[in-house]
């Protein structure tokens, strides 16, 4: 690993909207260079730039240089812990819905 960049929280890699939005594109792609993501968005290359960075210090995409140009792509692996967060509150809203869907037929 880099020893100018830690590490970082997969959730922390998310929490910002532009992040989340690199992510969509990338999801949707193979692979797209810098100059077609920035086009998506009101920031310059720099700024881009940085966040791709922290995506791919949390192990959400991986970068490729191909002659002057740098492609990325997503590695959505790291989003399946989000994914097994997420499953346990599913599971408490549908015995909470199991419940009420029970009390409903109780009081007919």
């Amino acid at each position: 690993m880099n020893n100018n960049h830690q590490e970082r929280d997969v959730y922390v890699a998310i929490a910002d909207p532009t992040r989340r939005q690199l992510i969509n594109l990338l999801a949707k792609a193979d692979e797209l260079p810098l100059h077609e993501l920035t086009d998506h968005f009101d920031m310059g290359r720099t700024a881009v730039s940085k966040h791709l960075t922290i995506l791919k210090d949390a192990g959400l995409v991986i970068a490729r240089k191909e002659g002057r140009e740098t492609r990325y792509r997503l590695n959505a692996a790291p989003l399946k812990e989000i994914q097994d967060w997420i499953s346990i509150y599913e599971d408490f809203w549908k015995a909470r819905i199991s419940k009420l869907h029970l009390l409903l037929e109780e009081d007919k």
